[in-house]
Order: structure tokens, then sequence, then C-alpha cells
């Protein structure tokens, strides 16, 4: 399997980008992990937020690997124990998914229509985040993930 990894925009924050950075190369060791940045919506300042949402689906459509089975990590979605998404990510694995893309929305969310074409809706936390913070908090559960699946000593229960 082949993890895709959809983001808007680029960080600007250094510790962010270092950590995301540090966790995409220890999940190399386990997975073929691939990230694609898009650009984030230029001009955006005289848009809407729905208007913002619309482009930047239809960027993120065009980007999505053909045949891929899509994740968004949402607000909204299903809120999973790091253990829990071990067991779900393992499952996907099991599964004979080719490519599993993890998408992530700009600072407005997701549109409906991108939400239309999941298979799954997946929530960090109840709380709020940045959609830049989101990055690495999730890198770092998606390595956790695995280490739980490898029965690895970096989680702890």
């Amino acid at each position: 399997m082949k993890i895709t990894i959809l983001l808007i925009g680029k960080t600007d924050v250094d510790f962010i980008d270092q950590g995301f950075s540090l966790y995409l190369k220890r999940l190399s060791h386990y997975i073929n992990i691939n990230v694609l940045v898009i650009p984030a919506i230029k001009d955006s300042s005289n848009l809407s937020p729905s208007q913002i949402k619309e482009r930047e689906t239809s960027l993120l459509l065009k980007s999505i690997p053909d045949g891929s089975t899509i994740v968004l990590l949402d607000e909204k979605g299903k809120e999973l124990r790091s253990v829990d998404f071990s067991v779900q990510l393992q499952k996907w694995m099991n599964s004979g998914i080719k490519d599993l893309c993890f998408i992530t929305g700009g600072a407005y969310g997701l549109s409906d229509e991108i939400k239309k074409n999941a298979s799954y809706q997946l929530s960090l936390s109840r709380m709020t985040f940045t959609h830049q913070m989101i990055r690495l908090i999730f890198a770092e559960q998606l390595y956790r993930a695995f280490t739980i699946i490898r029965n690895e000593p970096y989680h702890n229960e």
C-alpha cells in the first residue's frame, strides 16, 4: 500500500515543517508515503470562505491519485484513540487498498463535494487546530499507528 497526504498551502512555521519532516522520514521505514502540497489560493482576500473551499476542492480532486481510497481529516469525522486508529490502518492495509489518500483542507475546511467522495472521515480531536498544525499532529499519529502495528516501544498504554 502507498499513502498519499494532500495538503493545502505551505507551512510558514519552522517547527511544524521540521516536525512534519521528521515524522515523514520515520514513516518512510514503514510505508511508501507521498506528500502533495496544493498551493494556497492566490488573491483569496477577495473571496468568501465558500468560494475558497470551492476552488480548493477543485484542486484537491484533480490531485487525488487514481483509484485511491479517500480519508478526510475533518473535525466532524470519527474520533479514534491511537490504538483504534492503528487497527483501522491495519484493516485498510489488509483489504488490498493500493493507495490510501489522506486529505487535509485549508483554513475553512473541506467542502461537501469532497466529503461525498470520501470513504472515511477522521477527526484528530474535538478541538480546532490550524490546518498547518494538523499536518504535524497527523504525521505523528500515523507514525504512532505503525509502531503500534509492529509492536514497537514508541506508544505507551
